[in-house]
Parts: C-alpha cells; structure tokens; sequence
C-alpha cells in the first residue's frame, strides 16, 4: 500500500508521516518513508521512481505537496494508492514555515497555497484543528481500514 500524504508546505505532512511510520513500525510493520525534500531536481519523477522500483511488500509513506493534478494521476498508477490531503490555514503554514531550518520562501508558500489542485483524498486532516497525536491517529485508523478492505 501506498499512502500519499499531501498539502501545502507547512501543513503537518512530515510530522504526521514521521510519526505514522515510527508507529507503524513499533508494530513490526515493513515501512519505507520517502521525503519530497530528498531530491533537488526532478522530484516529482523521482519520487515516482523510487517507489515503482521499491520492494512492494512494504507500507510506502509519501509525503510531498503532489499540488498539481499530473503527479497525483501519475502516482494513482501505482497500484493501491491512498491520498492523505493535510490541510491547515495559510496564516498557520507561514508560520510553521517561519520556524523550520529548512524553510522554503513564503511566495513558495503562498504559491502553491493558490495553485494547490487538492486530489479526491481518502482522508482529510485538519492540522488547525487536530493535534499531530490526533491526525496521526486518524491516519493509522484509516490504515486499518483501507487494509482489510
């Protein structure tokens, strides 16, 4: 399975995904967790890349903004794909964005908030109202249930 965690930077993706894939893997799961920030250069392909050619019998955890609409077809290609939409409001991303070492600038922020083509989720997270504990539980439910589906 491959959960996609998405939304505009500063929304909670890494902290949620992080924190899902820590739990997961205290339950023994096989978990392969793969940041956008990885890559300088065509890092929508080679995020696609390294999942295709990944081992399959893991949970896969992707957290990128996926903002437009081509990288979350290319992604849903991959066979048994959920998309986590991690949302939270602009005032709120330019803040956490402020506090990160690895801050992006805030026309960044602002840009893909404007151009963000949020994906048919199957599952939203509101991180001005969920506590990071609270969202990574919701992701972790929704895991359960789209595995025995």
């Amino acid at each position: 399975m491959i959960v996609a965690l998405c939304g505009p930077p500063g929304a909670g993706k890494t902290t949620v995904s992080t924190r899902v894939a820590d739990r997961l893997e205290a339950r023994g799961e096989s978990v392969r967790l793969v940041h956008s920030d990885e890559f300088s250069t065509r890092t929508y392909e080679q995020l696609y890349e390294r999942v295709a050619e990944g081992p399959e019998d893991v949970v896969w955890l992707v957290d990128a903004t996926f903002y437009r609409r081509e990288w979350q077809d290319r992604f849903r290609t991959l066979g048994d794909v959920r998309f986590v939409l991690v949302t939270a409001s602009l005032e709120t991303c330019l803040e956490r964005n402020r506090r990160r070492e690895d801050a992006i600038s805030e026309q960044g922020v602002h840009v893909v908030s404007r151009e963000f083509d949020a994906p048919e989720a199957d599952l939203e997270l509101d991180t001005d109202e969920l506590s990071a504990t609270e969202a990574t539980d919701r992701v972790l439910e929704a895991f359960e249930r789209w595995r025995s589906a």
